[in-house]
């Protein structure tokens, strides 16, 4: 199924219904007094999450959804039915922003939460409210409030615990079939991964994480360059992001400086991502004999003066891959473990 990432939609929440003027009306009762019932609620919109939607695809065919409109009172102190809430399902995942405003409504994030995004109207008064004492016949009544209506941007980011970030050509891809289940597209030509994919890595029983394969990132991405920049965002969500360079590029340019047009692409798009958690990845080590692979790799790691973890590897053979996914799970593990402790 293609990958959409955002997308706008249009929600009406139902009108609620007019409450009635009306007197009872029965033989041998004159003067049966008001009973005109008070209307429906309208309807509300409702946004939820669900693991069984991975895509914003639907919604660019459907663009307009209106809840049910709250039906108007009846005699004999009946009220209206009310109008029956819209649910619609979402991928967990999914920011919700005003459009008109650019307010975030809300965050989903959890499969089965709910958000309501529109308000159904409230319903209209019979003129029963209205008896009292002094006012025995009361003609009046109110209408039921308009329900609310919105224009919202739906917005997509994949929910990883691992980001794999780094130019095209770098191994991404390769690397995510190595180590997990999913099979995105691999060729040798930039711009492979053209949507992000998600694998699941099971590591043993009941221990597994999600690794997301995010489109080659370029130099300019920031501003709009490549694919990049439409999903930079993505990675935000992750636990740990994973740099991938490839030690000898097929075109002969320097992997320093392809890794650092990297961060400095990360570092205009939001900076406090550098201070997240990054592993540096030196894939495609099975095109060197073991002294050269040395030299590149320790070249590399003095150059970028680079003080985090490290990993070798060759996604094409998975070697060092499986040293790379247990320490993975330690990691995660033990974020989950302090985050649990300290919240």
């Amino acid at each position: 199924m293609r990958f959409v990432d955002e997308t706008t939609i249009k929600v009406i929440a139902g009108n609620g219904g007019n409450g009635i003027v009306h007197f009872r009306r029965e033989k041998f009762i004159p003067r049966g007094g008001p009973d005109g019932g008070d209307g429906g609620d309208g309807g509300s919109v409702y946004l939820l999450g669900s693991h069984d939607q991975n895509t914003l695809a639907d919604f660019r065919t459907i663009r307009t959804y209106t809840a049910e409109q709250g039906q108007k009172g009846q005699g004999r102190n009946m009220t209206g039915k009310k109008g029956q809430d819209l649910t619609i399902p979402v991928p967990v995942g999914t920011l919700v922003y005003d459009e008109e405003t650019e307010e975030l409504i809300g965050d989903i994030t959890e499969d089965g939460q709910l958000l309501l995004v529109a308000q159904g109207g409230f319903h209209g008064l019979g003129n029963t409210r209205f008896k009292s004492s002094v006012n025995r016949t009361p003609r009046q009544c109110t209408e039921g409030s308009k329900g609310e209506r919105r224009d919202l941007r739906l917005e997509l980011k994949v929910l990883a615990d691992v980001g794999l970030l780094g130019l095209p050509n770098a191994g991404k891809s390769t690397l995510i079939r190595a180590i997990s289940s999913a099979r995105p597209k691999v060729a040798n030509y930039p711009f492979t991964t053209l949507y992000p994919n998600l694998g699941v890595v099971d590591v043993d029983m009941n221990q597994s994480f999600v690794v997301a394969d995010i489109p080659g990132i370029i130099e300019g991405a920031a501003e709009g360059a490549g694919l990049g920049i439409q999903f930079l965002k993505h990675l935000s969500r992750t636990r740990l992001l994973l740099h991938v360079v490839d030690i000898s590029p097929f075109d002969g340019s320097d992997p320093v400086d392809n890794a650092i047009k990297i961060i400095r692409e990360l570092e205009k798009y939001n900076s406090d991502m550098l201070e997240e958690p990054r592993w540096l990845v030196l894939n495609k080590t099975d095109l060197m004999d073991r002294e050269q692979t040395e030299i590149a790799c320790r070249n590399i790691v003095e150059r970028m003066d680079w003080k985090g973890p490290v990993y070798e590897i060759s996604a094409l053979s998975k070697l060092g891959t499986k040293e790379l996914v247990f320490d993975i799970m330690n990691y995660l593990e033990k974020a989950h473990e302090n985050a649990t402790t300290t919240g």
